[in-house]
């Protein structure tokens, strides 16, 4: 498949369609059979990965390469395999997270994802988040909107000040002095985190939360719903910087909100007690 067959819209949502079902079909083949019933391990990092992963990303690398032969960077490869995917990717890359939330499937807790994005020039222009606990299916296309299970995102409308948010906020990586002063001043009415980035973002492009922050975050754990929040109407930027794909690619912070007066606000406030 050429890249102009892909432009058009009608082949867009034809591609989007086709990515969709390779990860609904890897779900049910390969994570979800093997849901409570694999062991964990430990990579070098301390983070947890299982034999679900491994079997789910195998699928995904050849399902997708059969619908587009690019480069694929994936998290369970070797930070060196994944470099040189990347640099070999700039035309056309895959992004794979073949279980976000590894921790909370082998714990028995129903929020993880598999999540998918396509990359042209480094920046996302096709992402899928599938739930298959919910079996809530995420996914936009850049300049196509964002959708979950065919009803156009967000679902929920925002909450017009600050005071009165629901916020996801992760406290891993974050400056102690933020950190601190969530604990000791939040802003926001009320907080919550249950551990799987990729889903993070498109509750936030849903309307489930308001605002969301995070420390720092992996390609993978981004790539796929920045777009989605992006095409929702949602606003992003790194605590570090206003443009977001403008801080380090491995390792990203994410200040964003659905509202873009709301992310005004929350980003100013995340700023001043960084």
């Amino acid at each position: 498949m050429t890249s102009a067959e892909i432009d058009p819209a009608a082949s867009d949502r034809e591609f989007l369609a086709r990515v969709c079902d390779v990860v609904r079909t890897v779900a049910a083949e390969q994570v979800m059979p093997r849901y409570l019933k694999v062991a964990r391990q430990r990579k070098s990092d301390g983070s947890l990965f299982t034999e679900a992963d491994l079997a789910a990303q195998a699928a995904l690398v050849t399902k997708l390469s059969e619908l587009r032969a690019v480069p694929v960077v994936a998290e369970e490869m070797t930070r060196e395999q994944q470099a040189e995917q990347w640099l070999a990717g700039d035309d056309g890359l895959w992004c794979v997270d073949p279980i976000d939330g590894t921790s909370n499937f082998v714990n028995g807790l129903p929020y993880f994802a598999v999540s998918v994005a396509f990359m042209r020039a480094g920046r996302s222009v096709l992402g899928v988040v599938y739930d298959p606990v919910a079996d809530e299916m995420f996914y936009a296309t850049r300049g196509g909107g964002a959708w979950l299970n065919g009803v156009a995102l967000p679902i929920k409308n925002h909450v017009p000040r600050l005071r009165g948010a629901m916020a996801n906020v992760d406290f891993k990586r974050l400056p102690r002095p933020l950190a601190r002063a969530i604990v000791e001043e939040p802003p926001f009415a009320s907080h919550r985190n249950y551990g799987a980035g990729t889903l993070e973002w498109c509750y936030v492009a849903a309307g489930r939360f308001d605002v969301y922050l995070h420390g720092g975050q992996k390609l993978w754990d981004y790539a796929a719903g920045c777009l989605i929040l992006e095409e929702a109407g949602g606003r992003m930027a790194s605590i570090e910087a206003d443009e977001f794909w403008a801080a380090s690619l491995w390792q990203r912070s994410v200040v964003a909100a659905l509202d873009p007066a709301l992310f005004e606000s929350w980003s100013g406030w995340v700023r001043a007690h960084r």
